[in-house]
């Protein structure tokens, strides 16, 4: 009998201790994502976007030859620019039976040719529709009458942490790949683009996997995979990024509609209310939107925000930190009038404002303009070397941080001091100072030589991205 009681007991106590699990999982961790994985599978594609590059190379930069040699000559050949393909892979998803697809701007930017293909077989010419660099963001639509499956947004406000998702892409090439994982996180602020709010997950994201989905387990997409963070690594380490679907769907529709974004426009430029300004403003804590500048003629300058103020209030939204008031005026429709709180002069006021279009403003257009002819070289005649400025295309290909600046090494002359410097190296720093562009750099470098420095020490992304500091000897 006492035996009995104690298995009783014993029962009790397993049971007891694992009804909180039960109650706590209201869903369940699932079996397999076999079904689910095997459903969505057709609407994801993958694609390849090739362009034409354009380098000088010489694989003799470092032999020299007497004055008068015939092999001077015969070798200068190799200093002529080349060009070659280059294929950058990435991911899509359809989300219209006509064939749609959506993915990132920087999976296609500067491409000639787009191929996509679906199914892991089936290879189809692709368009570009509309892209937005601003959000990382391009419609593609594939040139073909055919009808594809395609796959629905979910709504990713409803996201939690915790929640599972399952992303499926091309990474490394390998296409029709399925991760798991959680989203570990939301609302993240990376500093890649202007809009950042993303999703963080830990399914295994890759080089590749850009523009593919994020699904529920309802297989809705709630987010699109845009960054990973890998340090000293080349692979997913678990910390990758995603759009969520509710802010892209927003563009996608604009992209698809008129082939461009049209976001709303205030006019200010604004930065951080730090806890000492609060102080300062006898504000109760540090919020809002402090400003900076106001344009001329901007839809802020109309309404008579000044320089100073710090906006508290939106729209009816609040504004808790600086960053959250340029996606809430992006995400606003153009021509809409918008009520604003203001603190000036340690008093709360309103104004009523009437939003511009972002693209149509100056600013955007000077972020914007055409990047200049990479084929027009600066040559740095005390180093014996020739450079172009680094641009927009190089910082994509090349997967650099988004705000490098500096100059790339086009060609190598005979008796440069530069001997640990190689074609299409990135110069960003010299004498600790940032790099901008060639002729800056140009400057620098006279700069330093008139000041009788002996060496130059510089900072450079070498031709696999690893940034180092190496010094030169000046003869």
């Amino acid at each position: 009998m006492k035996v009995y009681k104690k298995i009783i007991k014993l029962s009790l106590i397993f049971v007891f201790l694992n009804l909180p699990i039960s109650f706590a999982n209201s869903k369940t961790i699932p079996n397999s994502f076999a079904d689910l994985a095997e459903k969505l599978m057709p609407s994801v594609v993958n694609i390849a976007s090739t362009q034409t590059i354009k380098t000088t190379s010489n694989p003799f930069k470092n032999f020299q030859f007497p004055p008068g040699s015939p092999f001077e000559d015969m070798f200068k050949e190799f200093n002529r620019p080349t060009e070659r393909q280059a294929t950058a892979l990435g991911s899509g998803f359809i989300i219209d039976k006509k064939g749609i697809i959506v993915t990132n701007n920087h999976v296609i930017q500067g491409a000639e040719d787009i191929i996509v293909s679906v199914n892991g077989s089936i290879e189809y010419k692709a368009k570009v529709i509309g892209t937005d660099p601003y959000m990382d963001l391009a419609v593609l639509q594939i040139e073909s009458d055919e009808k594809f499956e395609p796959v629905s947004f979910g709504d990713s406000d409803n996201a939690r942490i915790g929640d599972w998702v399952i992303a499926i892409g091309n990474p490394f090439g390998f296409g029709g790949t399925v991760t798991s994982g959680i989203i570990s996180s939301r609302n993240r602020d990376i500093g890649l683009t202007r809009y950042d709010d993303f999703i963080q997950t830990d399914a295994s994201i890759n080089q590749g996997n850009s523009g593919g989905p994020l699904f529920n387990l309802d297989g809705k997409v709630i987010g699109i995979n845009t960054a990973i963070i890998a340090p000293g690594a080349s692979g997913s380490i678990g910390i990758g990024f995603a759009i969520p679907s509710n802010s892209a769907s927003k563009v996608i529709d604009q992209l698809i509609k008129f082939g461009e974004t049209k976001r709303g426009w205030l006019g200010v430029r604004i930065q951080e209310v730090t806890k000492e300004i609060a102080e300062v403003e006898k504000l109760e804590k540090p919020e809002g939107a402090l400003v900076a500048s106001v344009s001329e003629n901007s839809p802020a300058d109309k309404a008579g925000i000044k320089a100073g103020d710090i906006i508290l209030e939106f729209d009816g939204k609040k504004i808790n930190t600086m960053r959250a008031l340029p996606k809430l005026v992006a995400q606003t429709e153009v021509g809409k009038k918008v009520q604003l709180k203001i603190w000036r002069n340690r008093k709360l006021i309103s104004k009523k404002v009437l939003l511009g279009r972002l693209e149509s403003s100056k600013e955007y257009k000077a972020e914007n303009k055409t990047e200049p002819d990479i084929s027009k070289y600066v040559k740095i005649e005390n180093l014996k070397i020739s450079v172009r400025n680094l641009n927009k295309k190089d910082i994509s290909e090349r997967e650099l941080p988004k705000n490098t600046t500096g100059v790339v090494v086009t060609e190598i002359f005979q008796d440069s001091p530069l001997m640990f410097v190689s074609i299409n190296d990135v110069i960003v720093e010299i004498q600790k100072k940032k790099v901008i562009n060639s002729d800056q750099f140009s400057n620098l470098v006279k700069e330093t030589i008139d000041k009788g420095e002996k060496t130059l020490y510089l900072a450079i992304y070498n031709s696999s991205n690893q940034r180092s500091y190496i010094t030169v000897r000046l003869k």
